[in-house]
């Protein structure tokens, strides 16, 4: 925080996260390359027929983990208030239940026909 343009603000007003310091470049790469295998996987998982039962809960299931990953870490949630964490858990939920419910709905469960 700028001490000459808030000079009254109290030093508890500053982010919490400002001592506990962000992961470093090793972490962002690790975790670049988690979301590399996981979109890899998710490219495969298309092309094997015997996955065909358990393919959209499969796909949603990776896509979570790849957007909770995508939030933690390169929107820095991870290092925020744990209020500002659960603001994006909430969509999520929302989002897996309408993809569900759309793809349920249409039939389009199944990628390959029978």
């Amino acid at each position: 925080m700028d001490r000459d343009l808030h000079p009254r603000v109290p030093d508890s007003v500053a982010p919490a996260h400002a001592e506990a310091g962000h992961a470093g470049v090793g972490i962002y790469v690790a975790v670049a390359v988690i979301l590399t295998v996981i979109t890899a996987l998710e490219f495969s998982a298309i092309y094997i027929r015997a996955l065909t039962p358990i393919l959209v809960p499969l796909l949603l299931v990776m896509s979570a983990a790849k957007f909770i990953l995508v939030v933690l870490f390169f929107m820095h949630l991870r290092y925020d208030s744990r209020v500002l964490s659960t603001v994006f858990f909430g969509p999520l939920v929302i989002a897996i239940g309408l993809v569900v419910a759309l793809t349920t709905l249409t039939g389009a469960f199944l990628v390959f026909g029978r």
